[in-house]
């Protein structure tokens, strides 16, 4: 729910969520080509393709041939993409601190934090 949440609440440069995913993983990930994004999001490459066009389009990301290996397409996060990426990231960021500075007590926000590594290696796990 909470993630729900957080993606259904308004940002600036509106993406579509494989759109986000996948400028997100660039961003933190460095460069990859389309089909090690679609593998890590697990969609199809046709659906990862749809989704790095349009942020190409919109000069989020860029293609580069593999310097080792010339058939391969290399996308990698553009200037605009990261502040993009980064924007999106600190709205959360900020749109969090209010939610937890608004109504939650010193030993709520204490059960929170100390309840956030076991989160952290849910995910990694997932």
């Amino acid at each position: 729910m909470l993630l729900r949440k957080l993606r259904q609440a308004p940002q600036q440069g509106e993406l579509s969520v494989p759109e986000s995913l996948a400028l997100s993983r660039l961003d933190r990930g460095g460069p990859a080509t389309s089909s090690e994004l679609a593998r890590a999001e697990r969609i199809s490459p046709q659906s990862m393709g749809t989704t790095v066009a349009e942020l190409e389009r919109r000069g989020l990301v860029a293609r580069e041939k593999d310097a080792t290996d010339g058939r391969r397409i290399v996308l990698s996060i553009t200037e605009a993409g990261r502040r993009l990426a980064h924007d999106r990231r600190g709205a959360r960021t900020e749109l969090i601190a209010r939610a937890l500075g608004d109504g939650f007590t010193p030993a709520e926000l204490e059960r929170l934090r100390a309840a956030a590594p076991l989160l952290r290696r849910l995910a990694e796990r997932l």
